[in-house]
């Protein structure tokens, strides 16, 4: 069952993923129209800049073939054609006397006009007042390259503004929305999870102006009528377990009968109540319980207790590479070894988080303690669990805090695991894989593998 506060999917978060498809799809029309658009009027452009070479070259090409300058034809066509509209420049002289001339050039890599303008422009000369003259035709082939290149610039631009606007679009939708809808809806979880027949007679309230008369009004009625209902039958239903209360002697022999069945079955629960279901280790409960047990015996013998605290090393970027299944496998794994590893038996491994494990050890000094930290260390070291994102070893290790509780101490449980927990700290923050325990004064840093 999904916890109240975190529900699978978020109605804020489909809104906006709806959104952003509705966006995109909008997105690919706009591009679509804007593109056309924006290819018409490049169109147009090109058109207008062939449109201007002409008129910029008409007069002088109308003179250099009436005056028959070959060199400044070929000029002026070799200048055409290194103007980026142009793709290609025909050049055809007319003259009335001569035989006709065709000059052209045309723009590197130029392969045809294809959807690029072209332009014809017949050129006449008037050598004297009221006298013209047809010389020649210019012809203007549009570069077809020049209009995808502009295109693409503009198409990039118009795909990015769209893009944006849709993002905007959905960020504040989002915030709209949770800020009108998700925090009240929120707030009715909140009020529905405290609900018990106890208090039903609490009535509901989103504090939010009375002028909001909306949905969330009609659910908040509706929920507050609920529970007058709600109430009303939970009394009706009290007062139909009174009038039953008379009959229920007649049933007492079947509930002797079941007593025996229910006292084996509640054993086998409180058994696996106090079970780690992965790896069969003592769970944190049970833990919490022998704790305190083994606490109160070693005030009252005098004897030492240690407390080992061990994390798994790296083991979110194992489960990460390796995939939860895997991620389970080792960590049964581990249980295992650490469980073997020590044998008196009133020794005990207990499973108290994700990938961390405390190990309570009865009678025992600090010299022995550090003995059974190094050996459960080496123990799941040998199991050559490969562990290829480890930072320490090519294997998964483990890192060990460790803490005494001395005879004579007069200390509770908890200051004994916030001391094994600290060590637990320098033991990963030394380079891992090690132990580490209590800090003596003077004392020098130990080698890796063992910090004190």
């Amino acid at each position: 069952m999904q916890p109240l506060g975190t529900p699978a999917r978020s109605l804020g978060g489909r809104l906006v993923v709806a959104t952003l498809a509705f966006g995109l799809l909008f997105t690919l029309i706009t591009t679509s129209v804007l593109t056309y658009s924006a290819w018409n009027s490049g169109l147009a452009k090109m058109n207008a800049e062939l449109a201007q070479i002409e008129q910029v070259y008409q007069g002088t090409l109308s003179k250099a073939i009436w005056e028959l300058d070959r060199d400044s034809l070929q000029t002026h066509v070799m200048s055409a054609t290194r103007v980026p509209a142009v793709g290609k420049v025909v050049l055809k002289v007319t003259l009335a006397d001569r035989a006709p001339e065709v000059l052209e050039g045309s723009s590197n890599g130029w392969s045809g006009a294809g959807r690029a303008p072209q332009r014809h422009l017949t050129l006449t000369y008037e050598p004297y007042a009221g006298a013209r003259e047809a010389v020649g035709e210019l012809m203007l082939y549009g570069d077809e390259r020049v209009l995808w290149q502009r295109l693409r610039a503009q198409l990039l631009t118009i795909v990015a503004t769209q893009l944006v606007q849709s993002l905007m679009l959905a960020a504040l939708i989002m915030l709209m929305f949770n800020r009108l809808v998700t925090v009240h809806v929120q707030r009715i979880a909140a009020h529905l999870a405290r609900l018990s027949p106890a208090n039903l007679g609490l009535s509901l309230s989103l504090h939010r102006d009375a002028g909001h008369q909306d949905e969330l009004t009609l659910l908040t009625t509706g929920i507050n009528q609920l529970q007058g209902s709600l109430a009303s039958y939970l009394a009706q239903q009290q007062q139909y377990e009174q009038e039953l209360a008379d009959h229920r002697d007649r049933l007492a022999h079947l509930v002797d009968e079941r007593t025996a069945e229910l006292q084996a079955a509640n054993a086998r629960l409180q058994s696996l109540a106090r079970t780690d279901q992965l790896t069969g280790l003592a769970n944190r409960r049970h833990f919490d319980e022998i704790k305190e047990e083994e606490l109160r015996r070693a005030l009252r013998s005098g004897q030492d207790l240690a407390l080992l605290i061990c994390d798994i090393d790296y083991f979110k970027d194992y489960n990460d590479h390796y995939g939860h299944a895997m991620g389970d496998h080792c960590l049964c794994a581990v249980a295992q070894t650490m469980r073997a590893s020590l044998a008196r038996a009133g020794d005990m491994v207990a499973r108290i988080g994700g990938e961390e494990f405390a190990v309570l050890l009865p009678a025992t000094n600090e010299a022995t303690a550090r003995m059974l930290a190094q050996r459960v260390r080496q123990a799941v070291i040998d199991c050559g669990i490969e562990h290829q994102h480890s930072k320490v070893a090519s294997v998964v290790t483990i890192s060990v805090g460790m803490a005494i509780l001395a005879a004579g101490d007069a200390q509770d449980f908890d200051a004994l695991f916030q001391r094994a927990d600290q060590a637990l700290y320098r033991a990963k923050a030394g380079g891992r894989n090690q132990v580490a325990g209590p800090i003596l004064i003077g004392q020098d840093p130990p080698p890796n593998g063992d910090a004190s």
